[in-house]
């Protein structure tokens, strides 16, 4: 059974809208700003799509309701599955009620501090999400977007609410197809979401030595690291026959996709890459192709050192030097367990409008690649979108014209 994808949400640092997002990226532009929304913490580039961190309910309800929109759905979708992710989930909220324990009770104060690794850090009202207590903390559990997404549509079939880093979002996506493609039900809502602007999360990734200090350079020889970014993508997932039964405009196909694991490290990838290469053979073995079918590849490029070095590695290994390769974590910055989704979003509008997306922020490649440093027209069919996250989670996809190939089991 053919899978393909008929509406597609996304917000991101970039712009409110798919369509917004999209004319930014292709103009080169940057939704990284340097922002202080903490003020106990020193100003960093970030992609916020506010002036202060957003809500991720907030941005949840916004994504779902645009793909909907999108694909000309209208609620209650009884039998639709969900399948929306986040690997930080709710944690703005959870580091709000813990500040909020020990304002309230003294004897909470060592519990506080050994939870948080840190003293109490004055935070403003507006930075967090409001009216966070510990009546409803049941509202804040990791599962609880994915199942208010269900809510808003009027969806009573399955909820999943993956996490798997910053292959969240693709990982989503394949499991959402994997409902379709055995007959589970005909469409799902799918994607991840993202709001990571907290101060134990910049406090974290700044102890490890992964942000950047003046903005984000995928695969740039002087790339500083990471950016954190707000956004999310997500999409409606459906049979082809379903959306042929619509009359729905398909932006494509899902042909297949690849999910392993290094079992190697917390946050430093596998030197070679084995798993990563695992993946993509995976991927492509699913959706019936070769490397030479492909002829883009939206990379992961956090512009980390370890990332960008051995995702090069992984593309020079298996691909030719004719496959163009971009990131766009210049542009909307890293979104972690979103990341995915927006570069699927984004593929996605690659195969439709036939441009190649460019690698904003590069100036001078470390890398024998095929980088596209300017919006580029090209005949696209097939693309690969590529999420390596921490502790080694891997995740590719390939996407394209849905009457390119015969039908292949996933």
């Amino acid at each position: 059974m053919k899978v393909v994808i008929t509406g597609i949400g996304l917000v991101s640092a970039l712009g409110g809208s798919l369509n917004d997002s999209w004319q930014k990226l292709l103009a080169g532009k940057s939704g990284i700003r340097l922002h202080q929304p903490f003020p106990e913490l020193e100003p960093l580039p970030l992609g916020l799509i506010g002036q202060q961190p957003t809500e991720l309910k907030i941005l949840t309800r916004m994504v779902v309701a645009s793909a909907l929109q999108d694909a000309g759905l209208v609620p209650p979708l009884l039998d639709c599955a969900v399948v929306i992710g986040s690997s930080r989930s709710h944690q703005a909220s959870w580091e709000l009620l813990a500040r909020q324990m020990e304002e309230r009770s003294g004897g909470m104060r060592k519990v506080s501090k050994q939870l948080l690794l840190c003293p109490p850090l004055p935070v403003p009202p507006s930075s967090f999400e409001q009216g966070v207590c510990l009546e409803n903390w049941l509202d804040t559990l990791p599962h609880t977007n994915a199942i208010a997404a269900a809510r808003q549509i009027g969806a009573s079939g399955t909820v999943l609410a993956p996490m798997a880093a910053c292959a969240t979002g693709i990982w989503a996506i394949a499991q959402a197809a994997l409902l379709v493609q055995t007959g589970q039900c005909q469409q799902a809502i799918a994607g991840a979401v993202e709001a990571p602007i907290t101060p134990l999360s910049l406090a974290g990734f700044q102890q490890m030595g992964a942000l950047a200090k003046t903005g984000a350079y995928p695969f740039d020889l002087h790339r500083e690291g990471l950016v954190l970014g707000e956004g999310g993508a997500v999409f409606v997932v459906e049979s082809a026959e379903s959306a042929k039964q619509r009359q729905a405009k398909v932006y494509g196909e899902i042909f297949g996709f690849g999910l392993t694991n290094d079992a190697y490290h917390p946050n430093s990838p596998e030197p070679e890459g084995k798993s990563a290469i695992a993946a993509i053979r995976q991927c492509l073995k699913r959706s019936c192709l070769t490397p030479t079918d492909i002829d883009y590849i939206h990379a992961h490029g956090t512009a980390t050192q370890l990332n960008d070095h051995i995702e090069s590695k992984v593309i020079q290994r298996l691909f030719s030097q004719g496959v163009a390769v971009s990131s766009t974590k210049g542009s909307s910055g890293h979104t972690l367990g979103a990341s995915g989704a927006l570069g699927v979003a984004f593929s996605l509008m690659a195969l439709k409008h036939q441009i190649l997306p460019p690698c904003v922020g590069l100036q001078q490649s470390e890398f024998d690649l095929d980088l596209i440093k300017v919006a580029r027209l090209s005949k696209i069919q097939r693309v690969l979108c590529f999420s390596f996250g921490f502790g080694g989670q891997n995740a590719v996809i390939a996407l394209g014209n849905s009457d390119l190939i015969a039908e292949c089991k996933i």
